[in-house]
């Protein structure tokens, strides 16, 4: 039987400490787990094509399968490009369609709240995985991505977390992609243990950092072997660049290519292009790093207001 609640979306939102960074450390909320554990791990699941996507049923089987306590707490709706959008409406509603499902009808960022404040009310999980996406989160499309959004939500309340995506730049046919979302939950299961095995009696991850895999498709039924694993960083580049056509009505027709330029050196595209596992940490923050705050500090130095 599907159960519906509405409840005040305040109520949902829990506090945003800062993060990794150069910014000064702060203390986590009480909610979040302060070791890893030694057993299975009790994970959220979320992602941005809707509860029912076979990328997150598929992650929902394979994680529930490695032994772990897996609850998806995922939009209702497909939510792709939401990127770490929160709704302001005064209500949201979510469903209970069956057990350890619940479906919120707004954003993956939404979706994390909840399932933090409500389904996981004062006992954290020990990970959020958002995903498996159908296609890449790489280059500036992480940027726009509702998958590392849900992923971004975790982090900004001191869960670690993980995004997770299947595809290439080239995008094959969807049955091929969903094919490969079976080596992407392999390589996920691998990860998850390298990290638990890591954490011993720590967090699985350091505070407010989070990994950003995207899973090339690889043979001609998305079956085939990645040629590696790569440690790699958002490649600067933003991929795809809008096309407007003035209609002569008032209205645009809007066309979105794909702008591909060389890609950068040791980052996530460059890695998925060779048909590797690109592996990227990330950080809630939007900090950059020390050599660009000294050029913002010799860039305003003598300014007066």
């Amino acid at each position: 039987m599907r159960r519906k609640r509405v409840l005040p979306l305040a109520a949902l939102l829990l506090c945003t400490p800062a993060l990794a960074g150069t910014a000064p450390a702060a203390a986590a909320p009480q909610t979040a787990p302060q070791t890893g554990p030694a057993g299975p791990l009790r994970i959220l699941l979320t992602n941005d094509d809707g509860y029912n996507a076979p990328g997150i049923r598929k992650a929902f089987e394979r994680l529930t399968a490695a032994g772990h306590d897996v609850t998806i707490v995922a939009p209702l709706t497909n939510q792709s490009g939401a990127g770490t959008r929160m709704s302001n409406a005064p209500t949201i509603t979510v469903e209970h369609p069956e057990p350890k499902v619940w479906a919120v009808d707004g954003t993956p960022g939404d979706s994390v709240s909840f399932g933090l404040a409500e389904v996981f009310a004062g006992d954290a999980p020990d990970l959020v995985v958002s995903g498996t996406n159908f296609g890449p989160n790489v280059a500036g499309l992480a940027t726009h991505s509702g998958t590392v959004g849900g992923a971004v939500a975790a982090l900004e309340h001191g869960v670690p977390a993980i995004a997770l995506s299947t595809g290439g730049v080239t995008v094959p046919d969807p049955v091929t992609t969903v094919n490969a979302m079976g080596p992407t939950l392999d390589f996920a299961v691998k990860l998850i243990d390298r990290l638990r095995a890591r954490a011993r009696s720590g967090p699985l991850l350091p505070q407010g950092v989070g990994l950003n895999v995207n899973h090339p498709v690889v043979g001609a039924d998305g079956r085939g072997t990645a040629a590696g694993v790569a440690a790699t960083f958002q490649d600067p580049q933003t991929l795809l660049e809008p096309d407007f056509t003035d209609a002569g009505d008032g209205t645009w027709k809007v066309a979105v290519k794909v702008d591909l330029r060389p890609a950068a050196r040791g980052g996530d595209l460059e890695a998925v292009t060779a048909n590797r596992i690109a592996v990227s940490p990330m950080n809630p923050d939007w900090n950059t790093g020390p050599v660009d705050q000294a050029v913002t500090s010799a860039l305003i130095a003598g300014l007066r207001p």
